[in-house]
């Protein structure tokens, strides 16, 4: 039997790296799409990656680009994927007010072009990939909590506002042109896999530097802002189970909890044994033009209708997060001290 085969944009992220553990472990053959630069980072799948010419490998990876639309034709020509996974974004929101053009070019043109690129392959060759768009309840923004599927747009920054369109390019293609196009809204998840500019993973391995004496303070934002926080190896799950409906559907995806950045910060302090209060600085830099205050996702949609579920609480989290980036500090200092001993 021939493999499936999946294509991935963003695979050397957190998300696309936890989705191609998930689908080569399930037998599929991944492609994942990379942007040519004088040095890829591959460390998030460096354990799947072997030299395409061996054998026994399952990931290729291919060079493309979302501002590329000829990059993404040729992809789809040349891979002819069964699931196509569009995981890759200018993710950062605070950063997305410096780079409001780059962010609505990449996430909001570059999925149009995706999808552009998707009809033509389709018209020409008559065999229709099913397409995953990565969504964000950042999307909601301003709208009150609990926020599903039904509940309105109110997007709070420019990298929102592009995902808003992103969301709403994928429905018409899939209303338009009859494509399987499915939208992910997946509220906060987060790893040991997270970059280390985002919140919780910059809480995290401050905190272990904090504890062993590499670092001295932490400068954070809003303390207040409430997020609904999952665990990112839990979330791609439901992006796989999405693409094996009959039916193309949107689904939010969230742990139906609510935690507030002081509450994340607290509990991984106390989790070191540590008080939060004599190290974290709160830095007006860090703070957005515009506030998102309060996501709470409902999630009964994913779990009716693809029986989907956390399967990580926010205390596990927590733990998982803090014991990863404490052996990281634990490796920098015995690096630090086998330097001065040399």
């Amino acid at each position: 039997m021939t493999k499936k085969r999946a294509m991935i944009t963003g695979i050397t992220g957190q998300d696309g790296s936890y989705l191609a553990d998930l689908l080569i472990e399930k037998g599929y053959e991944v492609y994942g799409v990379v942007r040519r630069s004088s040095s890829v980072t591959k460390t998030r799948i460096e354990h799947l990656y072997n030299d395409p010419r061996l054998k026994d490998t399952n990931l290729y990876l291919e060079y493309g680009d979302l501002s590329d639309g000829s990059s993404l034709r040729r992809l789809l020509s040349k891979v002819r994927p069964d699931e196509i996974y569009n995981l890759a974004a200018q993710s950062h929101v605070r950063i997305s007010f410096d780079q409001p053009e780059y962010t609505a070019d990449v996430d909001a043109m570059g999925v149009l072009r995706f999808l552009e690129a998707l009809r033509d392959y389709v018209s020409i060759s008559g065999y229709c990939p099913k397409f995953y768009q990565a969504s964000s309840s950042e999307m909601f923004g301003s709208a009150p909590p609990p926020q599903n599927e039904l509940t309105p747009f109110h997007p709070r920054s420019p990298y929102a506002i592009s995902k808003v369109a992103a969301y709403w390019h994928s429905v018409n293609y899939r209303e338009a042109y009859d494509l399987f196009c499915c939208n992910g809204i997946l509220f906060n998840h987060e790893s040991e896999r997270r970059g280390e500019n985002f919140v919780t993973r910059k809480i995290t391995r401050s905190a272990g530097r904090i504890k062993l004496g590499l670092q001295d303070k932490l400068h954070l934002g809003n303390l207040d802002a409430k997020r609904d926080w999952g665990y990112a190896k839990d979330y791609v799950e439901a992006m796989w189970r999405m693409l094996q409906q009959d039916k193309a559907a949107d689904y939010v995806i969230a742990t139906g909890e609510s935690h507030s950045v002081k509450e994340f910060l607290e509990a991984v302090f106390l989790y070191l044994d540590m008080d939060w209060h004599e190290y974290v600085i709160v830095d007006q830099y860090y703070f957005r033009p515009t506030e998102v205050d309060f996501l709470l996702g409902d999630a009964s949609k994913a779990k009716k209708e693809l029986d989907w579920k956390p399967k990580t609480d926010f205390n596990n989290l927590v733990k998982i997060m803090t014991e990863y980036d404490l052996e990281m500090a634990e490796r920098e200092a015995h690096a630090n001290n086998f330097v001065k001993r040399s």
